[in-house]
């Protein structure tokens, strides 16, 4: 999945058109458009806003390894999903045990990045159970 592929899933899930989407972004609905068409991508500043307006990694953004395999089954996507069921549960204790004592350090920060990974990992399974389901 491609970065405009991804802004517009985002936009949409989120029920924003490109002119309110535009102005949270404080950009002209016209970038909006060209994003989302492939044609140019946003500068450095404009990503880290539209990663941290979406509450997704960059990486996410950037990177097309998290495309969806269109040759996959339903079924074998939905199973991945049960499968990271377990990171799930994982995550929400690590989580507590990283909050109980109302400080994280460096180390606890580390995890969390790779907690957030993993909750990316997630969500794209997640976009590949609605697109299938799309289509």
């Amino acid at each position: 999945m491609t970065f405009s592929e991804k802004l517009y899933d985002l936009r949409t899930q989120c029920g924003y058109s490109q002119e309110v989407l535009a102005e949270k972004l404080g950009v002209s609905r016209q970038a909006i458009s060209k994003w989302e068409l492939g044609i140019t991508l946003p500068e450095t500043d404009k990503m880290v806003v539209i990663s941290d307006f979406f509450d997704v990694s960059i990486d996410y953004l950037l990177k097309d390894n998290f495309k969806a395999n269109k040759g996959e089954s339903l079924d074998r996507i939905v199973m991945k999903f049960l499968g990271s069921a377990q990171d799930m549960d994982m995550i929400s204790k690590e989580l507590v045990d990283i909050m109980k004592d109302g400080t994280i350090d460096d180390q606890e920060k580390r995890r969390m990045d790779e907690i957030v990974d993993t909750l990316d990992e997630i969500t794209v399974i997640i976009n590949e159970i609605k697109q299938k389901m799309s289509l």
